[in-house]
């Protein structure tokens, strides 16, 4: 890992965040469509707890995987990026139930579709799984692994915060011992 080339480090963690952030914003939205959904059950209907629990942390894991795509120094921020917003869709409706509770910030109920594929309490699994907590916990496993791909890439580049004319000298005349 170390030896690929620093542009090759994490293109497909962050290629994964951008798909799952852009997923975990939209899938509120076009759900509906195929009876994949929370109340309310329409197609491209806003609420404040769609922005709050879905987009806004859909769009920091898809500012993440873009950040951890462009290089290595930016891979760092963008993986702490996408793990904070997946860490959000896994507790972001409990905590928004404890801060504002009765507010406009939940989730809503999960919709079950008659003649959905799987039966009711199936279909309430995987819409949790699929919206908030799944969803968070793949995110939040390729940040740490894209954080820690570039804390991994930096130390190497930097031989263990050796000063740099020691670097230079062993590249020169080969490592001492």
């Amino acid at each position: 890992m170390i030896n690929q080339p620093p542009a090759g480090r994490g293109r497909a963690n962050g290629a994964l965040l951008v798909l799952l952030g852009a997923w975990g914003a939209l899938i509120p939205f076009i759900g509906p469509h195929f009876g994949f959904a929370y109340t309310p059950d329409k197609a491209w209907a806003y609420t404040s707890g769609r922005l709050v629990l879905s987009v806004l942390p859909g769009a920091a894991v898809f500012l993440g995987g873009l950040l951890v795509l462009s290089s290595d120094g930016a891979a760092v921020i963008g993986g702490f990026f996408a793990a904070v917003g997946g860490a959000w869709f896994v507790v972001g409706a409990e905590v928004m139930a404890v801060a504002a509770p009765g507010g406009p910030y939940g989730p809503g109920s999960p919709v079950v579709t008659p003649g959905a594929a799987f039966a009711p309490a199936t279909m309430r699994l995987l819409e949790h799984v699929g919206f908030h907590s799944g969803l968070g916990v793949a995110i939040v496993f390729l940040g740490a692994l894209a954080l820690g791909k570039a804390a991994i890439a930096r130390l190497a580049g930097g031989r263990h915060g050796a000063p740099a004319t020691t670097v230079t000298q062993e590249r020169q005349y080969g490592q001492t011992y």
